[in-house]
């Protein structure tokens, strides 16, 4: 494994990281410390240089009308994107595009013509809808949104909790439970369109996020047409398992970007402050937080690369991925928690992006799979 970039990976990430630093930064001096959209006029404009710059949408496969960059590039990519201020929930504010649920890349041509394709063009908005109140960490028992076939239709009733922009949709990818006696063998995935009789979004549900709730969604006989199966019927898990498990790896980027420019405020402010006489980089106390928060990142960053750079490779990759997202996720909220304590009380403040991060890291411990299921995987490798 080669931790070297290529001349093209250099050339994206240097790129990304001037767009972050010259457009995106600035901009936030003027939002919200809790925005998660930019003004309509800034986000056209951006979209507009980002298209020009032929990044839009690098994570799209080419067949798609994307670069189909490999997974080792997205992962630098995403550390890159996530550092400012809301780059962890809502990396450049989504100007580089949402790159579409990689779940639909299994759709058909009908189904790309009406759902993937608009949603990579940005013309559709879209959300996956997996976890529900009896549990999410393991969908394949805990599922009881249930599919029952009628003529050409499905029959969904059920709820689903914690699902991101249900209430701005256009649609979205539901995983229900078709056939009561199996397990993760008896579930479908359907595309279902939020003006659906039977389909509401009950309720908002408020987290440690200020902005961008996930939602509750109810479904009452909500008839889904037999064209809008994804997939194979009772094949759902396995569309929705092998994506979140690739899409771990630029989750776990994502956390680490915060965590570098945390890392870089405290290194700049250390230098800076003075107590009793002296620089805040003289104090061992200080010191040691700094080179611990180093640890953490190249740490975290090396799992990750690793975990990439052998599902690129086409080798096994589960437990590289799932050590990956635990390392980094922790690993961040180690490094923003020690940049908030060199920075004392300023560090709790919204005048710095600090304690933003700070809560938002706090989610992405059980976002994607919590960190004791990933423990569960990484030791049913180990020892059977």
């Amino acid at each position: 494994m080669d931790f070297l970039m290529t001349d093209q990976q250099r050339l994206i990430i240097e790129t990304i990281r001037r767009f972050v630093q010259d457009e995106i930064v600035p901009l936030e001096a003027h939002l919200d410390p809790d925005a998660f959209e930019l003004p309509e006029e800034e986000f056209d404009r951006l979209v507009g240089m980002v298209k020009e710059m032929g990044f839009w949408n690098l994570s799209v496969p080419t067949e798609f009308g994307g670069p189909g960059l490999d997974l080792v590039t997205l992962t630098l990519a995403a550390e890159e994107m996530s550092q400012h201020r809301a780059g962890l929930y809502a990396p450049c504010y989504h100007v580089f595009g949402h790159g579409g649920l990689a779940q639909l890349y299994e759709a058909n041509e009908d189904q790309r013509q009406r759902y993937l394709l608009p949603l990579i063009r940005g013309e559709k908005h879209a959300f996956f809808a997996l976890t529900e109140p009896s549990g999410g960490s393991d969908p394949a028992r805990a599922i009881r949104t249930t599919a029952v076939r009628d003529g050409d239709h499905w029959v969904l009733n059920g709820t689903k909790v914690f699902i991101s922009g249900a209430d701005q949709a256009d649609f979205g990818l539901v995983f229900a439970r078709s056939d009561p006696a199996q397990g993760r063998a008896g579930i479908t995935c359907f595309i279902v369109d939020s003006d659906t009789p039977g389909f509401r979004v009950r309720r908002i549900i408020h987290v440690l996020r200020s902005t961008e709730y996930p939602c509750e969604i109810e479904f009452d006989e909500c008839r889904v047409p037999e064209c809008n199966v994804l997939g194979e019927v009772n094949k759902g898990f396995t569309i929705a398992n092998d994506r979140l498990t690739r899409n771990r790896i630029p989750y776990a980027a994502g956390s680490i970007g915060v965590a570098v420019a945390a890392q870089r405020m405290a290194i700049r402010w250390a230098k800076q402050r003075e107590t009793f006489g002296d620089l805040l980089a003289h104090r061992q106390a200080i010191q040691w937080m700094i080179v611990d928060n180093e640890i953490d990142l190249r740490t975290s960053r090396w799992l990750t690369l690793e975990a990439a750079s052998k599902a690129d490779c086409g080798e096994p990759f589960r437990f590289e991925t799932a050590m990956a997202k635990v390392v980094a996720t922790e690993a961040a909220g180690r490094v923003v928690d020690r940049a908030i304590q060199v920075h004392g009380g300023l560090g709790v403040t919204k005048d710095l992006p600090l304690e933003r991060w700070y809560r938002e890291l706090r989610i992405r411990r059980i976002g994607e799979g919590p960190s004791e299921v990933q423990r569960i995987i990484m030791a049913r490798d180990l020892l059977y």
